[in-house]
């Protein structure tokens, strides 16, 4: 584990913010005093503080009797004697009520069309598609590949599989075939729900191809059924036997089916990520757990209301889309904005252009869209948000990585009017919600930083022995406890979720987040300062560089050797920097550079898929190594940044190999 409690913090944020009257005025949690009294509530009485908001947030099936059971640690277990399902909490809850004939979805495709779903119309549609699993075969305790655009019936999809007790994981529509392949098989998936092709920016980009690719290459016998939901007019090719597309899938099905009841440790997906070994890491989320996060989340952090409208920008195949749009929003009742497309098509001013045509009051995105779509605005007159009437926002959110302070900046003055509280979240794939984030209402908001724990999350910073480290001095977040909607395990590897996330040198209870913090001296307010191990956020996703470098080696014919480093980007956070060496040697010109780097790029799109792509790469001889063998890898990070060399190069073989890694291709 590397070092981390010699973080230096060299970001000073003195601006703050106190929450507006308008945030104040009816939200759950109203002012600090109101937090600080929950927050002795869950530390007076942790498992009564939690059975209390399962009761009252959760429809149980089967009450529990056990809130939690730490007897096997760090395999925590939540109200694991209750029974529930997820859809019902999502769907049948509101029949009977208001809700019941509310907007659910309020979808926007590609090319701008609308289309609009109730509650009661989602219950239907969600049915009649678990019918048409169930007639395939699918039953409780099953895999079910999802691949889908971000479209209403990707929220189906996955809502159907919960409802009858089948365990989703969902993969992003960007991902390469052998990607798919390598998350059928640790699954162990029966189907995989597709589409033909999936729109963003105005393309066509093929779905169903890619699957067809990803069984093909092997290892995929389990696969049952493939349903293929027709997006576009455009034909794809059919195996006979194994695929049906939703229209023939669906004909006759009954638009009733009776939720599965499950219990509430039972797995209600699996979700990849990426982590520092090349293999992906199947994180496993239980039901019950999982929901009453979902849930709550919705009501502190957004402090959801009956008359808002919710957007959050993420797809389906990221955990912020798991939580913030197929569970989250249906299962507090509220109107959610589904978008399909990009910020930037057709032009750079469409999220400020939706807000207005939707009155969207809760908008929630990444800092790396904000950052592209500043600069969007600084280069053109006519997408910037002023073009737009924006006055229905009352909360603004950010997700996936740290907003930098003046990023925040340009949100409140141009989204929010300097009016809109903005909810800095932090969490991550592994704790199935936000665990540390301003509370609209109630929280002084400080640029850049993610503030304080919500209640019941006892979050800390610690040095690698996991002693506490004052305020002001940077170190290892880790939660102390924990919390229901944590990850319950690493599908199919126990061993590498204890070692990845609960290591024995902090007595193998502690979970270690992987992120270096501080908390300020005055407030405790924590800022999350980057990651500890070597994954990468790009534009708030998590890339292994481990995973990178396989790909890259992977290209035989070409590459001998590689590593992956990130560094600082403006747009995306972190940009991915390569540095390679050739089985023929150095290029021997620079348009043979640029022509190899191009090649290597598609190839690692392919191999993983464009978001892996690296921004530069960089051609030596060799890598710089000790004698050992051992790469340098600071050296590496500090020549992706642009840096000079100050550190001690004395144990390197190959100093002179430094100068050959200076130019970026």
């Amino acid at each position: 584990m590397s070092s981390a409690s010699t973080i230096e913090s060299v970001l000073v944020e003195n601006r703050v913010f106190p929450p507006d009257e308008r945030a104040s005025k009816g939200a759950r949690i109203a002012s600090m005093a109101a937090y600080d009294a929950l927050c002795k509530e869950a530390a007076d009485d942790f498992d009564g503080f939690w059975a209390r908001q399962a009761k009252a947030n959760v429809t149980w099936t089967k009450p529990f009797t056990r809130t939690l059971d730490e007897s096997n640690a760090p395999f925590y277990k939540w109200f694991e004697d209750g029974e529930l399902n997820a859809s019902a909490n999502c769907l049948d809850k509101h029949i009977g009520t208001p809700v019941e004939n509310k907007t659910a979805i309020i979808f926007e495709a590609d090319d701008g069309a609308v289309t609009k779903v109730t509650y009661k119309e989602l219950l239907a549609r969600v049915s009649q598609f678990a019918n048409a699993l169930k007639a395939e075969g699918i039953r409780k305790g099953d895999r079910v590949i999802i691949y889908m655009p971000m479209t209403i019936e990707g929220v189906i999809a996955m809502q159907a599989c919960a409802r009858i007790g089948a365990t989703h994981s969902v993969v992003f529509g960007g991902f390469s075939a052998k990607a798919l392949q390598e998350r059928i098989i640790d699954a162990g998936a029966v189907a995989v729900i597709t589409a033909n092709y999936q729109l963003r920016g105005g393309k066509e980009l093929p779905l169903k191809a890619i699957v067809d690719d990803g069984i093909a290459l092997g290892g995929c016998e389990s696969i049952n059924s493939v349903l293929v939901y027709q997006r576009t007019a455009t034909a794809c090719a059919m195996v006979a036997g194994r695929d049906k597309t939703f229209a023939d899938a669906l004909k006759g099905q009954a638009s009733e089916c009776p939720p599965v009841p499950v219990g509430a440790e039972h797995p209600l997906f699996i979700l990849y990520t990426s982590g520092s070994t090349g293999k992906p890491k199947g994180v496993q989320h239980a039901t019950g757990g999982y929901l009453l996060w979902a849930k709550l989340t919705m009501d502190w952090t957004f402090d959801v209301r009956p008359e808002d409208v919710f957007w959050c920008t993420a797809d389906i195949g990221w955990i912020t889309g798991h939580t913030y749009v197929a569970y989250g929003p249906l299962a507090a009742g509220a109107t959610q904005v589904v978008f399909e497309g990009i910020p930037t098509f057709p032009h750079a001013g469409r999220f400020w252009q939706m807000i207005e045509k939707h009155k969207v009051t809760i908008f929630y995105t990444a800092p790396t869209a904000i950052r592209s779509l500043i600069k969007a605005a600084d280069s053109d007159e006519k997408v910037h948000p002023k073009n737009w009437d924006l006055s229905t926002l009352r909360i603004l959110g950010t997700v996936g990585e740290p907003i930098n302070p003046e990023a925040w900046m340009w949100y409140h003055r141009n989204i929010g009017a300097e009016k809109c509280p903005i909810v800095d979240t932090f969490w991550q794939t592994e704790t199935g919600g936000h665990v540390i984030t301003p509370l609209p209402g109630a929280t002084p908001l400080v640029p850049g930083s993610c503030t304080l724990p919500l209640p019941g999350i006892m979050a800390a910073i610690v040095d690698e022995t996991g002693k506490d480290i004052p305020n002001g001095a940077g170190g290892m977040l880790v939660i102390k406890r924990p919390w229901p909607s944590m990850i319950r395990t690493i599908w199919n590897d126990p061993e590498r979720f204890k070692k990845s996330y609960f290591p024995e040198e902090m007595g193998g209870t502690i979970y270690l987040a992987g992120d270096g913090a501080v908390r300020s001296a005055d407030r405790g307010y924590f800022r999350i300062t980057g990651r500890i191990d070597d994954v990468l956020n790009v534009s708030g996703h998590r890339l292994g560089t481990m995973e990178i470098e396989s790909a890259l080696v992977a290209k035989t014919d070409l590459v001998a050797e590689a590593a992956v480093v990130g560094r600082p980007d403006d747009v995306t956070g972190e940009a991915v920097c390569a540095f390679v060496v050739l089985k023929r040697g150095r290029p021997a010109s620079e348009e043979e550079a640029r022509k190899i780097a191009t090649e290597l790029r598609n190839w690692v799109a392919k191999e993983i898929g464009p978001i892996a792509k690296p921004k530069d790469i960089r051609f030596g001889e060799n890598l710089p190594k000790t004698r050992s063998g051992k790469i340098m890898r600071r050296l590496l990070r500090s020549l992706a940044k642009g840096e000079a060399i100050t550190q001690d190069t004395s144990t390197l073989e190959n100093p002179a190999i430094l100068e050959q890694l200076g130019q970026a291709y």
